[in-house]
């Protein structure tokens, strides 16, 4: 148990009225907190069907206590379950008895910071707690799962006991230059250097994809008016989630829905559209629109085929540069022209109205965040996650440039360093405790 630490409670379910509350307790004082409370210690890890008292000996609640001896406890502290009726105002009596008993109240994420302060399991772990919590569809939790149960985890070890590997061969070689081991003259070196750039470059993708499974994608659509946006939004939810009508400038402001794409969240935002008006509100929801493109990951970009000379150049250069986009035909079934007609790779043609060319859309959708395939075996992961695999794939290319360019085995070196600090980054082994605290004071509060 880590030493000084003091003893910690909170409600460790879910806000409002249930069959089931639980008060968690962890901490030294855990043990004192169940006798005082209950009278009694239970034997470890055996359900105690005991009376919850005030500090009149007058009883709160009736439930089950559970008792996990420190080291072999969620967070290798003593930790105390009370298990009682789950009304708000019984589990709030409950708290603050023990509150009484000199416990104090946990931070969110608290009780998963002292499970990886007292090595009970890593930050990637850690989080993935949280998306199991969180998670939103099937997909989703089962990537947290495998997170949980550290397979992100041990791809990160693996690679960085291949970087160790490097690294010994070439500091032994920084530091014996009258040995035989001229590295600078091997290609083996850098071959090493290569393979692990592959299998680095293999958990990027998958953990691109995890990052998906997690947050989701930021989908825009744009058009002029009356192309169509709202009933392709609805097409895309499934429901009436935006007024339809002939009437251009229809929708004035950001409507937003999220929906589930074979298992990845979707963030849709149904924009006004674009054109120049002397109306003040349609104004303001153009500038909205331009507004969500620049944080969307994908574009859809509508236009209409029944009109002369659809195909809209300049919407397109309303589209924010690195923001990737898909030009969609809409009302396909109104148009006598086989569609096909058009060449332009990347085109979609559709009918949001019968839902033809739907399908194609969802796949480019994929294709366009790197999810053409099923996402099956990917694991949970967080966008600091990517970016530390990036910089790690930074710290290798440029380690390879200084031995192909300068024969710089000094700077291979610290480049490999590098890359292993950023790797010990994710897992929590070199992580700043500021960027700690931040981390898991976005868990719920009694996790």
């Amino acid at each position: 148990m880590k030493k000084g630490a003091d003893t910690i409670c909170a409600i460790a379910t879910a806000a409002g009225t249930g069959g089931l509350g639980i008060v968690r307790v962890s901490g030294p004082d855990a043990p004192r907190v169940s006798r005082e409370l209950t009278g009694r210690l239970p034997e470890a890890r055996f359900a105690a069907l005991s009376d919850f008292k005030d500090n009149l000996g007058r009883v709160i609640d009736t439930g089950i206590v559970l008792y996990f001896p420190a080291p072999n406890s969620f967070t290798g502290e003593h930790v105390l379950e009370l298990q009682g009726h789950g009304g708000s105002f019984i589990l709030q009596q409950v708290l603050q008895r023990v509150l009484e008993l000199g416990v104090r109240m946990a931070r969110p994420g608290e009780f998963s910071e002292r499970a990886f302060l007292n090595d009970k399991l890593d930050l990637v772990q850690a989080e993935a707690i949280a998306d199991l919590i969180e998670s939103g569809s099937d997909a989703a939790a089962r990537a947290a799962q495998r997170s949980l149960q550290g397979v992100f985890s041990s791809r990160i070890h693996d690679l960085q006991q291949e970087l160790t590997s490097i690294r010994v061969f070439v500091e032994a070689a920084i530091d014996f230059p009258d040995e035989e081991i001229d590295f600078l003259a091997e290609s083996d070196i850098l071959e090493r250097v290569a393979e692990a750039v592959a299998h680095l470059n293999g958990l990027l993708a998958e953990a691109r994809q995890g990052r998906l499974l997690r947050d989701g994608i930021v989908l825009a659509i744009t058009g002029r008016p009356n192309a169509g946006k709202s009933s392709l939004l609805n097409a895309l939810s499934g429901q009436e989630s935006a007024i339809v009508t002939d009437i251009p400038g229809t929708t004035r402001d950001v409507l937003r829905e999220q929906i589930d794409l074979d298992g990845i969240p979707v963030h849709v935002a149904d924009t006004a559209g674009i054109r120049e008006t002397s109306d003040v509100i349609e104004a303001e929801g153009v500038r909205r629109a331009r507004q969500a493109l620049a944080s969307a990951d994908i574009v859809l970009v509508v236009m209409d085929s029944t009109v002369s000379d659809f195909r809209d150049d300049s919407l397109l250069s309303e589209i924010p540069e690195g923001v990737n986009s898909i030009a969609v035909f809409n009302k396909v079934d109104l148009v006598s022209a086989e569609p096909g007609a058009e060449t332009d790779e990347g085109v979609v043609w559709l009918s949001a109205k019968t839902g033809q060319g739907m399908d194609e859309l969802r796949s480019r959708i994929r294709e366009a965040v790197g999810a053409a395939d099923q996402l099956e075996g990917s694991f949970s992961a967080r966008q600091r996650h990517v970016d530390a695999l990036k910089r790690t794939a930074e710290h290798l290319k440029g380690g390879t440039e200084a031995m192909v360019n300068l024969q710089a085995g000094e700077l291979l070196a610290e480049e490999l360093r590098l890359a292993q600090q950023a790797l010990g980054e994710i897992t929590g082994e070199l992580l700043p405790d500021d960027l700690l605290g931040e981390i898991f004071s976005s868990f719920c509060i009694g996790k």
